[in-house]
């Protein structure tokens, strides 16, 4: 095979997203391109496990703490605060922090999430939940993350900010997710109820609803 052919093949699978190619450093056989789900209320990892990936939750912290001041005055002082790192297909993906009021909090704290999930969890310990606001924005990876996704800073991102409240419409928990770009893209199931996208004027932000 020829140098020029070798390089021929090598933007082919480039092309179709099969290898991903850095200047200086080589050539990788390219992630999984995974979906973020917007349209079911459940968690993350439950997602991914769906599509056929093995899942590994490492969780850095499972205390009550105060929460910084917008979550504060959402949930109030101490709620439980949990944060997790969430990996598949060889590495870290997901760093993800979950704040949830304390009466609820206090119920799971004992929980092991390494292996549970947060709305199992919850549901098992009598808290129904019944929507969540969501609001994904692009963003770049920032320093104090990239030791736990084991990337660049300045790697592109995806940001989610969720709040999920009970029947009674209480804020129940506050969650972020810092998700790196290249393992995942964002899907959506349009319906004529259940769904809704609003498209903000700021750059790149989508704001998916639950309808209650």
């Amino acid at each position: 095979m020829t140098l020029m052919t070798l390089r021929q093949a090598l933007r082919h699978l480039s092309d179709e997203g099969l290898i991903v190619q850095r200047a200086g450093k080589g050539t990788y056989v390219a992630p999984p391109h995974l979906a973020y789900r917007l349209g079911p209320l459940r968690n993350l990892a439950d997602d991914l496990r769906e599509q056929g990936l093995e899942v590994q939750t490492r969780v850095l912290d499972q205390a009550l703490r105060r929460p910084p001041p917008p979550v504060a005055v959402l949930l109030g002082a101490p709620a439980l605060r949990l944060e997790r790192v969430r990996a598949f297909a060889g590495r870290p993906a997901v760093h993800q922090v979950s704040w949830v009021r304390k009466p609820f909090g206090n119920r799971i704290r004992a929980a092991d999430f390494a292996t549970a999930s947060l709305y199992l969890t919850l549901a098992d310990a009598g808290v129904a939940v019944a929507r969540a606001s969501e609001t994904i924005r692009p963003a770049v990876l920032e320093e104090e993350l990239a030791g736990h996704l084991h990337a660049e800073v300045g790697t592109p991102v995806f940001v989610s900010e969720r709040i999920t409240y009970s029947l009674d419409d209480t804020p129940v928990v506050a969650d972020r997710a810092v998700i790196l770009g290249e393992m995942m893209e964002i899907r959506a199931t349009r319906a004529a109820s259940g769904l809704s996208l609003t498209w903000s004027d700021v750059a790149a932000e989508v704001v998916p609803r639950r309808q209650p």
